[in-house]
């Protein structure tokens, strides 16, 4: 996947369907880092990746299609990232730690996938996409709960660490970070996102801890 502000290479002019739908993908993710995801047109897209409209629909039957693909990539990936980060070889909060750095990780090298995030949850309920995101925000909430419960049951917090509500705010963090870094207007740089994302983990995990 290239940065956000890379530029977009024309492909060659012949390429195997499954990769010019990665292609066309990646294309997208890349312009909402710049554009509101409701701004971006097939037209956008084409230009990108270096093909016509008509190339474009060959591939996808509809500029919904194409939304409905990102959210699947961005559902896909992310959670692979965030499964191995969660190590079961680790201390448990360790491994959470190490979820939340990939997440933020995630953030910052695909600036566009939050300001995609936020617009499809203004979607009316039952658009494919915004299914994509429920399964995504489920699965991630069941990851972070499993790694709470074995931090529990190992004594690293509280034993009456309130599982559901803990997994909640973990997940919100994330995403209290990235609306913060889209009202500013621009992702902050690396070393600066990263020490603010570590100042909320550091208030979170203190948090998990028993009551004096």
């Amino acid at each position: 996947m290239p940065e956000a502000d890379a530029e977009l290479i024309t492909p060659p002019a012949r390429l195997p369907t499954a990769e010019r739908r990665v292609l066309i993908v990646e294309a997208a993710i890349a312009l909402t880092a710049r554009t509101e995801p409701a701004a971006v047109t097939t037209t956008d897209i084409a230009r990108a990746v270096g093909v016509t409209q008509g190339a474009l629909f060959k591939h996808f039957a509809s500029r919904d299609a194409i939304w409905l693909a990102v959210m699947q990539w961005v559902r896909e990936t992310l959670l692979a990232r965030l499964q191995a980060a969660a190590s079961p070889t680790l201390p448990a909060l360790e491994a959470l730690q190490r979820v939340f750095e990939a997440h933020v990780g995630f953030v910052i090298a695909h600036p566009g996938v939050p300001r995609l995030v936020f617009h499809e949850l203004q979607q009316p309920a039952g658009s494919p996409a915004k299914a994509e995101l429920a399964a995504l925000l489920g699965a991630y909430r069941t990851l972070v709960t499993g790694v709470l419960e074995a931090a529990r049951a190992a004594d690293e917090t509280d034993p009456a660490l309130d599982l559901d509500a803990a997994a909640r705010l973990f997940i919100g963090m994330v995403q209290s970070l990235a609306m913060q870094w889209l009202l500013l207007g621009a992702m902050p740089p690396e070393p600066a996102a990263r020490a603010q994302a570590d100042g909320f983990f550091s208030l979170y995990r203190r948090s998990l801890r028993p009551l004096p």
